[in-house]
């Protein structure tokens, strides 16, 4: 009687791991293409961070020499 409980009851439990196990590759399979287009978005922001920090930096120097060469000219009148 036992036996006759037991298989069911072990045949409904293989068939159920399988079911997650299968489940579980497809969302690996989705996690590392989210990871992919994750880790390519920050590089894309990373670049565009560093590009606006060079930027800014040379419009900084830019400004600064312009102001310079303008005291030294009002300083020259």
């Amino acid at each position: 009687m036992k036996k006759t409980i037991a298989l069911p009851l072990i045949a409904a439990l293989a068939m159920g791991a399988a079911a997650c196990s299968k489940k579980a590759e497809d969302n690996s399979a989705a996690n590392t293409e989210a990871s992919a287009d994750m880790n390519a978005a920050a590089t894309d922001a990373i670049a565009d961070v560093n590009a606006a920090t060079e930027n800014a930096a040379e419009n900084l120097a830019v400004e600064a020499d312009n102001a310079v060469a303008g005291e030294n000219s009002a300083n020259a009148m």
